[in-house]
């Protein structure tokens, strides 16, 4: 689980420094973009639904490992916006879509058997970018690192926050 932790943080902390750069982002703009991150992991919803139950329901080929790529992520962030009023769609996508490249970027770093990443562009392309071979889906101390770094931040962003004047 520390693979998940560790996206939903690097989407706190993409997130953050967004905010502090555009002031039209609050928290709830912060949320979108750490759903963002933790959308491609969707498809761990094969832990409880299995690929072969939902084909044999469906009759047809099916998998669930197309929502972790891109093209995966692009329906899950559209089908996401969907649930928002109209007037936030659009900053909705951007943010989610921001959040979801943060979780394809930090997971086309991991350790692989092969030295390549899994399709992350599919199904624009079948390619295989070199993996960048840092650490393992596994490992704790990526989660250390993103919570230790997410705490920094935060008291950056508070230092910010208490900087900046308010307007009336």
């Amino acid at each position: 689980m520390t693979d998940v932790l560790t996206h939903v943080i690097a989407g706190y902390i993409v997130g953050t420094l967004l905010a502090m750069r555009y002031e039209w982002m609050k928290p709830a703009h912060v949320t979108l973009v750490m759903i963002g991150a933790l959308s491609p992991d969707f498809v761990k919803i094969q832990l409880l639904v299995p690929d072969g139950f939902v084909a044999s329901v469906l009759g047809v080929p099916f998998s669930w490992s197309a929502l972790h790529t891109a093209g995966g992520a692009v329906l899950v962030l559209c089908l996401g916006t969907l649930a928002l009023a109209p007037d936030e769609r659009k900053r909705a996508l951007v943010l989610f879509a921001i959040g979801a490249s943060s979780h394809h970027v930090l997971d086309v770093l991991l350790l692989t058997p092969t030295g390549y990443s899994y399709a992350v562009f599919w199904p624009l392309t079948e390619y295989r970018l070199p993996s960048g071979g840092l650490y393992l889906s596994t490992d704790r101390w990526p989660a250390v690192v993103a919570g230790l770094s997410a705490a920094l931040v935060w008291a950056i962003a508070r230092r910010y926050d208490d900087e900046t004047p308010v307007s009336d």
